[in-house]
Order: structure tokens, then sequence, then C-alpha cells
């Protein structure tokens, strides 16, 4: 599948990488299905480590004869010439790469007939109307169907437990291919090279059938007939409508609308309620400023606003010009020239590579300790409980 194609991926109305969404929203997939999709540097990027990742595995796990080895080795030195190919998308791909092989290995340690199989359409219409995707891994091996999902993104970690989007890969898969094997166990892994992340969800055939039928088809019913409960949550952040979604603005404004209760000061419990409606907020209007604002831009009032330059800083247009003419001044170069700095750590490996720095620099590079944040008590990492003085002169932060 060459780079055009893998950017061309159609997408079903009810697609897997929506269904957080459509799931428990269901009405949401037919109000943004006019909205035009949008694309990004990042979506860009993601795209063209796929396709990386396809023909490193094409090249490694399959037979190929010499036409279709000769068609791969011109794939990647295309993928390799492209704006944004770079030296950490090379690392976390083999990275990716080296987790399947890995997992391919093991399925054939089980079973000799073991199969791979690489950008699979996977159909799950039996419970999705018109329901389809495409699969990066599929491996079949001794009763156990994986699929393995690549997630080149870094700015939001992803499980593959309870994870809808890889559960209908995996309903597709096995509804595929069940009629020549006995799946009895199903293995769901999302593989995220940049986060250092591995995560897997081990099923039984049965189980994620019973959620198929009872937690899916019911939900893609009113999904595709455009019917349901607008129901607003944390599955909002990828859709298409939520700057101007009437539910979530409904939610929102009621929790502005709080009624403070007696005594005068609020209590610690309400100070902790209170911020998760601060920051589902702050996050709305973040969401409904960038519309108006995209709006504005494309020449639609926005009643009340208007777009206006914005503040600048000043700029050397010519910076070789501007040394030239400060030699010949005849100031000194620590006047106006800087020392030469090192890269920052993100920079040099990308430049390095990240397994060549940590080889080279060694205990050179540390990881202090970060800033103390206030966070729900859900989130993972470990409460500090040191005393008031173990903190003093920090500022606290709220993420």
């Amino acid at each position: 599948m060459p780079i055009s194609a893998h950017t061309e991926r159609a997408h079903a109305l009810l697609s897997a990488s929506s269904a957080s969404r459509w799931i428990a929203c269901p009405p949401s997939a037919r109000l943004q299905e006019s909205v035009p999709d949008t694309t990004s540097e990042y979506a860009e990027e993601g795209t063209l480590a796929h396709e990386f990742a396809e023909v490193t595995l094409r090249r490694r796990l399959t037979r190929c004869n010499a036409k279709e080895r000769k068609e791969i080795e011109e794939r990647e030195a295309r993928i390799r010439a492209h704006a944004l190919f770079a030296p950490e998308m090379d690392n976390a791909v083999r990275e990716y790469c080296a987790i399947v092989e890995e997992r391919f290995f093991a399925a054939k340690a089980r079973s000799e007939d073991a199969v791979v199989l690489l950008e699979q359409r996977l159909d799950y219409s039996e419970w999705v109307p018109e329901g389809y995707g495409t699969g990066d891994v599929v491996l079949i091996a001794d009763g156990v169907l994986e699929v393995i999902d690549l997630k080149f993104g870094k700015g939001v970690p992803v499980s593959a437990v309870g994870n809808p989007q890889i559960r209908l890969y995996g309903l597709g898969a096995w509804s595929a291919w069940s009629y020549l094997y006995d799946v009895r166990e199903v293995h769901l892994t999302i593989v995220q090279p940049r986060l250092d992340s591995v995560s897997t969800d081990v099923l039984p055939i049965g189980e994620l059938l019973e959620w198929a039928q009872t937690a899916v088809k019911p939900a893609a019913a009113l999904a595709d007939a455009g019917e349901g409960e607008f129901k607003p949550g944390d599955h909002c952040r990828f859709c298409k409508v939520k700057a101007t979604c009437r539910a979530r603005a409904d939610e929102n404004l009621a929790a502005v609308a709080y009624e403070f209760r007696e005594p005068a000061l609020m209590s610690d419990e309400e100070i902790g309620s209170l911020l998760f409606v601060a920051e589902r907020l702050s996050t709305w209007a973040e969401d409904v400023q960038k519309y108006a604002f995209e709006q504005a831009k494309s020449g639609h009032k926005i009643p009340f606003w208007k777009l206006v330059e914005g503040r600048s800083n000043r700029a050397i247009v010519d910076k070789p010009k501007a040394i030239e003419a400060l030699k010949a001044a005849g100031l000194a170069e620590d006047k106006y020239l800087k020392p030469k700095e090192l890269y920052g750590i993100g920079d040099l490996e990308k430049h390095v590579g990240k397994k060549e720095l940590v080889t080279l620099l060694g205990d050179l590079i540390q990881k202090p300790p970060g800033k103390p944040v206030l966070v729900a008590e859900t989130d993972k990492r470990p409460e500090l409980n040191s005393l008031d003085q173990d903190f003093a002169g920090e500022t606290f932060e709220a993420q």
C-alpha cells in the first residue's frame, strides 16, 4: 500500500477509530457527517510512520519475489526522502516492528502454520452497519488471534484495555478468519513506541462477542439512524462539532450555574469537585474560541467579535547582512553573536538516535524530579506525601 493509499484509507461513518464516541453518544455520528475532515502535520506524520512500518514488516516477515522486493525498496526510498521523515520516526517504527516480530515468532513457536497479515481491511458489519477499518497487523496461531495497532502519536497515552477501536478490529479479524481457524482467545495490542508503551488486552472470544452484541450493536443501530441521546464526555475530544454541540454547552453552562451553599467558605470537598468543573470548562472554552477564530478567519463574522492584527515582536529579516553590518562597525563578536550551544535532548535524539544518544552520554542524561502538580486521584502516578517543608519555595500547578 503506497503512501497515497495510506493517506486515502477509507473511513466508515461508524469507524473503529471513533467508536468510543458513537457508542457513548450515538447521534453524534450523523450530526458531524457533513463536516469535512481536516488534516494536520501530526496526522500526515502518523500516516508516513504507518507506511514505513508496513514496508519494514513486509520485508522482514513475508515472502517476496524479486519484483516485490524491488517495489518495497522503492517505497522505502520514497518514505526516507519525505520531508517529515526523521531519525525519531526511524527509531520509533523499528522499535514497533521489533515488538511485532517478537509476537510473530512467539506465534510461530506455538504453531508452525502461524499467519501474519499486514494492512488488512477488517469488516465488522455484522454488528455495525457498514462497519469496517484497517488493521495494521493480524497474527493467527493455535487458537489465538492477535491484532496489533501502531499509535505513532505521543500526546495522549492510549491503552488497549477496554479500547473499543481495537476490539472492533478484533471482531473484524475473527469474522474474516473464524471459518478457517478455531479462535478461542483474542489478544488486542496497542504499541505507542514514542511513549515506550505496549499494552495488551486478552479476551476469550465469547467475552468479545458478548460485548459486541450487548454494547456495540444497539448503539450502532441508533448511531446509524441518527437517534439516541447526546451525552457529552471525554469522548468529545475528537468530535468535529464539539465546539458548537448544544448538549455539551448545556452541560458546561449548568456547571457554571453551580449554586454555592452556606457557609460563606466552601469546604475542601466542594473545592475538589469544582476543580473537575474548572478543567472541563477550560477545555470547552478553548474549543469554542478555536472554532470562532477559524470562522472569523474564513470570513464568517461572529457577532460582537472581530478579527484584528495581534501583537508581534521585532525580527531581523536578513541575519547575514545584519552580522556584516555589525562586524563592519568594529564591534567585538561577543557583542552580537552567541557562542555555540548544545542542542536540547529532543533535538539530539532526532539527529543522533534515541538509543545511540543513551549509549554515548549515559549518566550525563538525568531526569530531575518534576514540579509538584495537583491532579485527579485517578491519575496513575504515586501520591506525594512529604511534609510542607519538602516543597518550600515550590510553585504548585494544576493540570
